[in-house]
């Protein structure tokens, strides 16, 4: 063995078993069942006693496969089960798990969040039982930061934590999209002191859309007129179709709760059209007024359009950060159809370490080996 060319701490080690044969898998310009039987060399420390291999160039992280093979099997692995990854590719799950893990801890470690300013977090079911987690991401650059088991202001300082990381402070956050959970919020306040709470402008309107379903839930039992109008109410009337247009319009006709309801959210989204913060103050104090009208008309009818209304009170001034920086959760719930497929690659395995590293590999925009 020439220890010319070796490191420094190879030189002067003990020769053993030369040709001691490490299997790698073959590189794409082979057939990927074959492998290559590689001799590579062995030496012993004098000092230490210890065992060392030379690892050659070609190798990659995981050890046991070539550089190519494992950029080629992340290339499937974004895009397919790991079981279905591990037959097109003639190896075992648990060794592409490895080799995944290896990859995406070792990229995600040098990421870098130090331009980070306006972070969104949400909740993401992850089974039945209420099994959820909590989900940060980067609104400019559209990446996932952060994932983290539960759904509580503990979540926060765990975020944190790995935004220092990886050389962000957290009183450098300027914005904070989120929806109306107290959790959040009180996390938010803990945390980051500096950041602006934007209330997401989708879930707001969720609420609100499940506020007018429960008043027509309510008044279904009175009026009978009103049995299969659920999706006919909840959908905008530039979605209906030809024959549910005529159904809304003599719907119109009759002064019930839920056709006010109705009219209501339709204001209430107009307002996000408004071009500033002061029209769009003017244009909801006037709609909360609005439902305090149609609280004494209709009565408890309209208790949960009350509560609605006495929520956007409460969080008067993250509803109008929306107008001031015009942030929403867009791309996280554009997540959940992504994170739908991550969860079936997933599966098979309970650990949240599994389902963490496919939402890294696939949202996260980490630095990975290519071909």
């Amino acid at each position: 063995m020439d220890t010319g060319a070796l490191p420094p701490v190879w030189r002067g080690s003990q020769r053993l078993r030369p040709h001691r044969p490490v299997a790698l898998a073959a590189s794409l310009r082979d057939a990927i069942s074959l492998r290559d039987r590689l001799s590579s060399p062995r030496g012993r420390c004098p000092q230490c006693r210890h065992t060392w291999r030379v690892r050659p160039p070609w190798e990659g992280k995981a050890g046991g496969f070539s550089k190519e093979f494992e950029a080629f099997a992340l290339l499937l692995l974004r895009e397919m089960a790991v079981e279905r990854a591990a037959q097109t590719l003639g190896e075992t799950a648990p060794r592409l798990w490895r080799l995944l893990h290896k990859h995406v801890d070792a990229a995600y470690a040098e990421a870098d969040f130090s331009n980070v300013c306006c972070v969104g977090v949400d909740e993401m079911s992850v089974r039945k039982g209420h099994k959820y987690i909590s989900v940060f991401a980067d609104l400019i650059k559209k990446r996932i930061l952060f994932a983290a088991e539960d759904r509580d202001a503990g979540v926060f300082p765990r975020f944190i934590a790995a935004l220092e990381a990886h050389n962000r402070h957290r009183h450098a956050l300027t914005e904070v999209s989120l929806d109306w959970s107290p959790a959040y919020l009180k996390g938010v306040r803990e945390t980051c002191r500096n950041a602006t709470v934007v209330h997401d402008k989708y879930h707001v309107i969720t609420n609100l859309i499940l506020a007018t379903e429960q008043v027509r839930r309510r008044e279904q039992k009175q009026r009978p007129e009103l049995k299969d109008s659920r999706w006919l109410l909840r959908q905008n009337p530039e979605n209906l179709r030809g024959e549910q247009t005529a159904e809304l319009a003599v719907l119109t006709q009759s002064n019930l709760a839920s056709v006010k309801a109705y009219q209501m959210r339709l204001a209430f989204q107009d307002a996000y059209r408004l071009p500033s913060a002061g029209a769009a103050r003017r244009r909801l104090e006037a709609w909360c007024c609005w439902v305090r009208l149609g609280r004494k008309k209709f009565g408890t009818l309209f208790e949960a359009m009350e509560r609605f209304a006495e929520s956007v009170k409460r969080h008067w001034d993250g509803i109008l950060a929306h107008w001031r920086h015009g942030l929403t959760n867009a791309f996280l719930e554009g997540l959940n159809s992504v994170f739908s497929a991550v969860k079936r690659r997933a599966r098979g395995f309970r650990s949240f370490e599994y389902l963490r590293t496919m939402l890294y590999l696939v949202a996260g925009k980490l630095r990975l080996p290519v071909l």
